[in-house]
């Protein structure tokens, strides 16, 4: 079994180099990221001491009690319908191993994060991919989906906020699609990694939806992807009695101090949601000015969700030249071939948080001393 090269973490790499010399990341996924000494902030001396009173040992597969609990309230779902995972990318590995089988077919996002059709390519599944389409503001089609679907199919895969283009389903879209699966035994994924960091109308979790599979994890809304922390919610006894089985051997579980310290963060969850809605909003606000300015270079869907937002060369020309001059001069954007559409590029707007307005004033200027690179036809 081969896994495809996964071009995005490779980019995004380079920031993390010894001799690196990239000054803004926009070009990763994340918030505003916390320090422990901020995140222990918000906690009073006794949880402090309880932090330290922590063992040192394994912890259950299926995750610590209290975690399971805190997951739960914030859910609004009973602990034992919560599996935890090492970050929603062992959830997505969970599920393609579960799933796999001759012959079976999986329904995925295009674009979409890319370790969905890497394991779905190694775990030699029929990939079938609905398009989110720029000239209808990154938006599903329904009938798309409903039509990709077979008896061979194990999932369908929604991802809402969407990561890269900060797409949202809708209340309808969202129980819609989850009876379409129902009515036909299959199963119906929902990562939403990134609610309930919204832009404009909020949509309610998939766990209401009563057969929906719902991925969460710290690293997206929570912004401590630090942690290594997600959950399965499933309220299927025996999709979680093999999801456990096979964390068993995967990964046994995290470790007792990440779990501890997620524990921590949910118990501050509001405060943790606020800061990262706050700095999301703000930074988009100056995105649309930036675009605004420069309509002529580049193309723009306003994410509605997350805080990623995935424009494109308004001449539909390649965008990994421009984005690796931007980064020798210090400024991190992710080239959309990174996700199969290269005149496309990621902008995160929820890393750099204050010096965001620095960081654009350094990409405007740039655009318009190499205005050749976003309007010449490549």
């Amino acid at each position: 079994m081969r896994l495809s090269p996964f071009l995005l973490d490779q980019w995004l790499d380079q920031k993390n180099l010894p001799d690196a010399k990239i000054e803004f990341d926009l070009g990763s996924s994340t918030g505003p990221s916390w320090t422990l000494r901020e995140l222990l902030a918000l906690t009073d001396d006794d949880e402090y001491e309880r932090l330290l009173d922590t063992k040192l040992f394994y912890t259950t597969p299926a995750g610590s009690p209290n975690l399971r609990e805190a997951i739960a309230e914030l859910e609004g779902v009973h602990p034992d319908h919560v599996q935890i995972v090492t970050g929603a990318a062992e959830a997505l590995h969970l599920l393609f191993f579960l799933a796999a089988e001759a012959r079976a077919n999986v329904v995925l996002p295009n674009p979409g994060f890319p370790t969905n059709t890497a394991l779905a390519e190694a775990f030699g599944f029929d990939i079938r991919q609905y398009a989110l389409r720029p000239e209808r503001a990154f938006r599903i089609d329904i009938d798309e989906i409903r039509a990709l679907v077979d008896d061979n199919t194990r999932f369908v895969l929604v991802n809402s906020p969407h990561n890269p283009t900060g797409a949202v389903l809708s209340d309808r879209e969202m129980e819609s699609l989850h009876d379409f699966c129902a009515d036909r035994g299959v199963q119906f994924v929902s990562d939403q990694v990134y609610h309930p960091i919204y832009h404009g109308a909020e949509t309610r979790s998939a766990v209401r939806l009563p057969h929906a599979t719902v991925l969460g994890d710290f690293s997206k809304a929570l912004c401590l992807s630090g942690l290594r922390v997600g959950w399965i919610v499933d309220r299927d006894a025996h999709r979680r009695e093999l999801y456990l089985n096979a964390r068993s051997y995967f990964s046994v579980s995290n470790t007792a101090l990440s779990e501890r310290l997620a524990t921590i963060a949910l118990h501050q969850s509001e405060a943790i949601y606020g800061l990262a809605r706050g700095v999301a909003q703000k930074n988009l606000a100056i995105l649309d000015q930036f675009f605004s300015e420069n309509e002529e270079l580049f193309r723009w869907v306003r994410p509605r969700g997350g805080m990623t937002g995935f424009p494109w060369l308004a001449n539909g020309g390649v965008a990994r030249e421009l984005c690796t001059q931007l980064a020798n001069r210090g400024l991190l954007l992710a080239p959309g071939d990174c996700f199969g559409m290269p005149s496309h590029f990621r902008i995160g707007f929820g890393t750099t948080a204050d010096r965001f307005p620095e960081a654009v004033t350094r990409l405007a200027e740039f655009v318009q001393s190499a205005r050749e690179l976003c309007i010449s036809p490549r």
